[in-house]
C-alpha cells in the first residue's frame, strides 16, 4: 500500500511539474509575438520609408507569428502529454494543431507569395513586386 501511495504521488508531482513545463512553453510563445511585434513596429517608427517599408514591416510581424505559433503547438502537445490521454484530449489537440497550422501556411503565402510546399513565389508576390519596383527605378 505504501509503494501505491509513493507511485501516485509521483506521477502527481510529474504531472504537475508537465503541465508547468507546457504553461512555460506557452507564455514563451506568447513572448516571442509579443517582442516580435514591439521590435518590428519600433523599427518601422525609427526609420519611415514609404511602401517598400510597410511591406519588410509586415513582413516581420508574420514571421514573428510564424515561430510564435510553432512554439504554441509545441506547448499544447506538452501538454496534452501531461494530461491522461483520452480521444477527446487528443481530438483537440488535432483540432488546434490544425487550425495552429492552417494559420501558418496562410502566414507563409501572405509573407512568400507562395504555399509552403511551392518553390517560386508567385506574382502576387510582395518579394516580386518589391523586387520589380527595384528594377524600374
Amino acid at each position: 500500500m505504501n509503494e501505491t501511495t509513493a507511485l501516485e504521488s509521483l506521477e502527481s508531482f510529474a504531472d504537475h511539474a508537465i503541465r508547468m513545463v507546457g504553461s512555460g512553453i506557452e507564455i514563451f510563445g506568447v513572448l516571442i509575438i509579443v517582442s516580435g511585434i514591439a521590435w518590428s513596429t519600433y523599427l518601422h517608427l525609427r526609420q519611415p520609408i514609404p511602401h517598400q517599408n510597410t511591406e519588410i514591416y509586415k513582413i516581420r510581424i508574420g514571421r514573428s507569428l510564424l515561430l510564435g505559433l510553432e512554439v504554441l503547438v509545441a506547448a499544447d502537445i506538452v501538454k496534452t502529454i501531461a494530461h491522461e490521454l483520452s480521444f477527446i484530449s487528443l481530438g483537440l489537440l488535432a483540432g488546434l494543431v490544425l487550425v495552429r497550422t492552417f494559420l501558418g501556411w496562410t502566414l507563409v503565402l501572405e509573407i512568400d507569395g507562395r504555399w509552403p510546399w511551392q518553390r517560386e513565389p508567385s506574382a502576387m508576390s510582395s518579394r516580386v513586386r518589391t523586387e520589380g519596383m527595384a528594377d524600374t527605378r
